[in-house]
């Protein structure tokens, strides 16, 4: 099976909807509550792309297998060489090693744009995204503990740092 990169296209957004969407409702990768809607996941996606983020695609045999994305870490302009990713793979295809592609896409990326860091912002459940973010070098940098809730409990954020050279 062939992984193919690309950037995101219009025609990519439901299929990226609904990979959101199956996170919203099954897991802590998302610590929203309520479903997207179309419309709001194409605004979401157009934005990073208007402020000159990129949001990129893993497509396999013609189907949207991830897709991998970054933009403003927080809002203050001394942070404008940090920048916050996400990365999700649709079930089907999770074991792939799509998850990988993506990621080290997005890392050569952020070095070409001449960012300095990387957040990743993962639930403390989330223990092999944690793992998979330290074999890229990213390294704990803080837990913020009962900062979300979802399911009937209260969850921690654990901050991962990647310092690009």
């Amino acid at each position: 099976m062939e992984i193919k990169l690309r950037p995101y296209q219009t025609g990519d957004t439901q299929a990226i909807l609904d990979i959101i969407n199956y996170n919203i409702l099954n897991s802590t990768a998302l610590y929203d509550y309520n479903i997207r809607s179309y419309e709001q996941q194409k605004a979401i996606l157009e934005e990073k792309i208007n402020k000159g983020f990129p949001v990129i695609v893993a497509e396999c045999d013609g189907k949207v297998a991830g897709f991998g994305m970054y933009s403003e870490f927080r809002f203050r302009e001394a942070y404008k060489f940090t920048v916050e990713h996400s990365v999700y793979v649709d079930n089907d295809y999770h074991g792939m090693g799509i998850g990988k592609i993506l990621l080290a896409e997005l890392i050569q990326i952020a070095k070409k744009q001449n960012l300095h860091t990387m957040i990743a912002v993962i639930d403390a459940e989330n223990q092999s995204s944690i793992h998979f973010h330290e074999k890229f070098g990213f390294e704990t940098v803080g837990i913020i503990k009962e900062s979300g809730y979802k399911f009937d409990r209260w969850l921690h954020s654990v901050f991962m740092q990647l310092i690009l050279e």
